[in-house]
């Protein structure tokens, strides 16, 4: 799913394309994208775009009138920009094309890879009706420290979890957590309860210099063109989508835990002592046999290729 960097990176290359520009008329690839009726989709056409802004991981067209398209790519979403040409409009791909947003500079299209088509297109009327698109999460790059902490403290939940719901902290996902707890040391299964003083100031500072980092890596990679390969992965991430792989750290294997449709990928020198962290069905499936360090793991794959 893109986060905070990967749609901060879409914000920086829309603007100097849309913003001024009259969204002349929204196409619909699949009726299932919008999912609001009321104010009708038409009635956004004609209108210029006079801002653009994050809400979470939304992007959020403020149009004229007081209206906004509300943008959520969801897991598989993705943007694609063509520049105005002669002739016929920019066709929506069969495929996996969504939507197409006609401005007079270009072609917005909206595509995605998923057959679940979670990704949706909403028109709301007034800051009233885009607040019921905001979760309630904090801004983390705007928050002190005193704000992060009272976030953090409100429920207990394991980091993992408190870092990627959306109502504690916004626009913090899958990928971005996993590289947070890692920079912070930190295991994702610590609770937030359990966070001493010297512990949250890591994971503060980490939030912080992690998503800014990735920020200002992605546009300088980016440029002035626009962005055509968001993705999760990362070849310069340090644990995200690397099992297996060395921790850029420590040289320990970077191990993973799976859950739902999600996982969380961590390094068990640097966050949990070498201690290796099971997820719940493989607990139950191998009960006693789950190796509880790295060491015992290396002595269990050897006994299994004898």
């Amino acid at each position: 799913m893109p986060e905070l960097p990967d749609i901060e990176l879409y914000l920086t290359a829309l603007r100097p394309r849309v913003v001024g520009q009259r969204l002349e008329r929204v196409r619909l690839g699949s009726p299932f994208v919008l999912r609001s009726v009321r104010p009708p989709i038409a009635s956004a056409e004609g209108r210029a775009v006079i801002d653009l802004r994050r809400l979470g991981k939304r992007i959020v067209f403020a149009l004229e009138e007081d209206l906004f398209l509300v943008l959520h790519l969801m897991v598989s979403g993705r943007l694609r920009w063509r520049d105005r040409a002669a002739g016929a409009p920019t066709t929506i791909p069969k495929k996996n094309g969504l939507a197409a947003l006609d401005f007079t500079s270009g072609t917005l299209l909206l595509t995605e890879a998923s057959t679940k088509k979670r990704a949706s297109l909403h028109l709301v009327a007034g800051e009233a009706g885009l607040a019921e698109h905001d979760r309630g999460g904090i801004e983390v790059l705007d928050a002190s420290d005193a704000d992060l902490a009272a976030a953090l403290r409100r429920e207990t939940h394991t980091l993992k979890r408190a870092l990627t719901d959306p109502r504690i902290l916004s626009g913090i996902g899958n990928a971005y957590s996993d590289e947070i707890l890692h920079r912070a040391k930190l295991s994702p299964f610590k609770r937030t309860s359990d966070l001493v003083a010297d512990e949250e100031a890591r994971l503060f500072a980490a939030i912080r210099s992690v998503l800014g980092e990735w920020v200002e890596r992605l546009r300088a990679e980016t440029g002035a063109a626009f962005p055509e390969k968001v993705t999760a992965f990362r070849p310069q991430m340090a644990v995200h989508g690397r099992y297996g792989q060395p921790c850029p750290v420590c040289g320990t294997p970077v191990q993973r835990i799976l859950y739902a449709e999600n996982e969380a990928n961590y390094c068990p020198t640097c966050q949990t002592g070498g201690r290796l962290l099971a997820d719940r069905v493989l607990s139950r499936l191998m009960k006693e046999d789950w190796p509880r360090s790295l060491e015992e793991l290396e002595e269990k794959k050897q006994r299994d290729r004898l």
